[in-house]
């Protein structure tokens, strides 16, 4: 077998020889000395990293005052030159060699790595001792424009574990990053995982030298004309294999630089406030939920916190970092991998819930997806994953790997959770739209078998599945008969019609369908097909008709001998009991405007995340039924803190806006559903699911004096769903003036 290294080595072993006789010859014909000048190997050269058909990257130091130094710069360049020999060269004094790193990064860098060659030794020493004092001085100062850089060249070049024909240097996650990484070493603020960045970058080399033989000339590109023949070179079965193995590359060194610039940036700037810290002993952990904290930027694992307990524990700690964006510490990744209990098939609702979360997340789901799956947590929870891992695309229009453009459709997706009924099926038909494609036979087909058998896995009903069967089986389905077939053609219309069958699954399948071309790419998304989509969309709604809003129905009354077990001493009730595994808080106070929004901001406080809760009036009494996440809480505390609050909301109402004050608020929805009850105005919520999100929204509604006569509360995964009917004070539908002035409260609050 060829050894690559070795042949690197000698390459650069051949080089310095070259230039040690030409050093010599000029300082003889000259008669200058060779103490106070020396020939110096930088950037790839100095790694003795040379393919093929590298340039020598060299600088002659001197010292201040040492003569002829241009005329022996010259004969040395020339012979260089004459020889065809590729050359970029500098001469410089110590002085202008500092400041030329002080003013280029990437001069900076190059020079991180300056190594002798021949000549004055002490003189390469010294220059060696200078810059990398000077680096781990400012690095501080210069790791935001570095940063920048990176992420500016990400954007025009685009990432190496995506590109169909990569760039090995210039791309994300490619040599030009390994570098990179080094230089952060070298500073001495963050450490990476040597071996990890070791064996990816002597990958891209070798790969890189065998395109330097195949071209017969000096590139970074790895165009389609050669990879089968590159690929022949380094023993691998065809184009597809070699691209699977730079993708793996590329995304192996880009999760390294992801994590080592979120670790740089904690290093910039002040952890994020919080009323709740826990010390322990060693560094400030900040609580964001159940087992799962935040530390110097990073989402770490509480330590009280078992994973191998907690099946749950993994899927929580990642939805968690996708929401805020924050990276998924990798020690906390390999412990889930490694550690983690086994979820029960079918998943319990927490599990699923937990999961439409983190893909519901947007970018933010890409980096810990990521962490997870080099882990390997993401082949334990969904094993399919692995047969779509870093495939490439098979279509010209698909930018992205296979598994990299489901995430992104996740992405694309989340943002049109509010627009549909259902956003947890949106989000696991994204998921799992394009699995068909490592398998023989029409991908839809192929895959809507998987996805069936998958969601099933997950937990859902099997309404559900076929649902999410249907999604993936029709996934190109509007795309195609709106570009192919006549839309003013009844039979058109007629054909969508009859396979969608819903108002519901229509909108479903239409943002889909959106979401699926965005993430695939211009092509696929371009105006005059998303045009024709939407309208083909706009017909066969019409034809369906009386879906969506009409769908909507009361919340059904809680049963009778609930009533009796919650109101307790005073007209104030409240109970916890066990629900199929989920926590269920009941409870019973006086009806009047505001109460609701007062238990709504109690079980916030008390970190208690509403999943779903019935609401209505009886007999005076507003009766709740809640269904939470978290600890069971102890009921005669929360009963007491009910009672304080419901007689003075003040102390609540402050620590819970304290705690909120540091998150950003998202765009939500609400609107009016005229026609969807005669006895009351319909408000429907849509939102990002948060702590204190429920008290929010009644505490507007109060706030205008309209009165909740009852409510559909539920979440799913990241997102929010809330429907009240509401009426005046005598028991009336809203004027609509007054019902338009409700919805405009609510959408302040939630925006402010």
């Amino acid at each position: 077998m060829v050894d690559r290294a070795e042949q690197r080595r000698v390459r650069a072993e051949e080089a310095d020889a070259l230039l040690y006789l030409l050093l010599s010859k000029a300082c003889d014909a000259l008669g200058v000395p060779a103490e106070g000048v020396a020939l110096v190997a930088v950037g790839g050269y100095g790694r003795e990293e040379l393919s093929p058909y590298s340039d020598l990257d060299v600088m002659l130091v001197h010292a201040e005052g040492y003569p002829r130094v241009d005329e022996l710069a010259a004969q040395i360049w020339y012979p260089l030159w004459d020889s065809r020999t590729k050359l970029d060269h500098s001469v410089r004094t110590l002085a202008e060699a500092r400041q030329a790193a002080a003013d280029d990064v990437r001069v900076a860098l190059g020079l991180l790595d300056a190594r002798h060659v021949a000549g004055d030794s002490h003189l390469t020493l010294q220059l060696r001792s200078v810059l990398m004092a000077d680096w781990r001085r400012t690095a501080r100062s210069r790791l935001p424009g570095l940063a920048q850089a990176c992420r500016d060249r990400a954007s025009t070049v685009g990432e190496l574990a995506h590109l169909a024909e990569p760039d090995l240097k210039e791309a994300y996650g490619g040599l030009r990053d390994a570098v990179v990484l080094r230089s952060l070493v070298a500073s001495w603020l963050v450490d990476v995982p040597h071996p990890v960045v070791e064996r990816a970058r002597l990958d891209l080399l070798n790969i890189r030298d065998e395109l330097h033989t195949v071209a017969g000339r000096a590139t970074d590109r790895l165009v389609a004309d050669v990879a089968g023949e590159v690929a022949a070179g380094l023993g691998l079965s065809g184009r597809d294999e070699l691209l699977r193995h730079v993708y793996s590359t590329g995304r192996t060194l880009a999760h390294v630089c992801d994590v080592s610039w979120r670790r740089v940036e904690s290093l910039m700037t002040k952890p994020p406030r919080s009323r709740r810290r826990v010390r322990t002993g060693g560094p400030l952990l900040v609580a964001l939920d159940e087992g799962v904290g935040q530390h110097e930027g990073e989402v770490v694992l509480m330590p009280d916190a078992r994973p191998e307990r907690d099946a749950v524990l993994g899927l929580r700690a990642a939805a968690v970092a996708a929401d805020r964006e924050l990276v998924l510490s990798p020690a906390v990744c390999a412990r889930l991998a490694s550690s983690a209990a086994d979820l029960a098939e079918p998943w319990q609702g927490e599990a699923r819930r937990l999961l439409c979360a983190l893909l519901g997340a947007g970018s933010g789901l890409l980096e810990v997806w990521e962490a997870l799956d080099q882990a390997g947590y993401i082949s334990r929870i969904m094993p399919e994953w692995d047969t779509v891992r870093f495939r490439p695309p098979q279509s010209a229009i698909h930018r992205f790997t296979v598994d990299r453009h489901l995430l992104e459709t996740c992405v694309e997706a989340s943002k049109m959770v509010r627009d549909v009924r259902r956003p947890d099926l949106l989000l696991v038909a994204a998921l799992l739209h394009d699995l068909g494609k490592a398998v023989d036979g029409d991908h839809s087909v192929t895959g809507a078998v998987i996805a069936g058998r998958i969601a099933r896995r997950l937990g859902f009903g099997e309404a559900d599945a076929e649902t999410i069967t249907l999604l993936v089986r029709q996934h190109l389905m509007l795309a195609q008969v709106a570009t192919r077939r006549d839309l003013d053609d009844p039979m058109t219309v007629d054909l969508v019609v009859g396979i969608v069958r819903s108002t519901e699954t229509l909108d479903l399948l239409e943002a889909l369908t959106y979401a699926d071309a965005r993430a695939a790419g211009p092509a696929a998304s371009s105006p005059w097909r998303m045009r024709l989509v939407g309208e083909l969309c706009r017909r066969v709604r019409g034809e369906l008709s009386g879906g969506g809003e009409g769908m909507w129905t009361e919340a059904p009354p809680i049963p009778v001998p609930v009533l009796h077990q919650i109101v307790g001493v005073g007209r104030l009730g409240l109970t916890v009991t066990d629900h199929h595994g989920d926590v269920r808080v009941n409870v019973a106070v006086p009806d009047q405007v505001g109460t609701l929004s007062t238990v709504a901001a109690v079980l916030a406080v008390e970190r208690l995340a509403v999943r779903s809760a019935v609401i209505t009036s009886v007999e005076g009494l507003g009766i709740s039924q809640w269904t939470v996440a978290g600890s069971p809480p102890d009921p005669v505390r929360l009963r007491d803190r009910l009672a304080v609050a419901l007689r003075d909301p003040t102390d609540l109402v402050r620590r819970l806006a304290a705690r909120d004050a540091s998150r950003s608020r998202v765009a939500s929805r609400v609107d009016l559903l005229p026609g969807a009850s005669e006895t009351a105005t319909v408000l429907q919520v849509r939102a990002h699911d948060r702590p204190g999100l429920l008290y929010d929204v009644t505490a507007a509604i109060a706030a205008t004096g309209a009165d909740i006569r009852s409510a559909h509360v539920s979440t799913l995964g990241a997102e929010c769903v809330d429907v009240f009917y509401l009426t005046d004070s005598h028991g009336s539908p809203l004027e609509e003036e007054d019902a338009r002035t409700t919805a405009k409260s609510v959408l302040d609050r939630l925006t402010f």
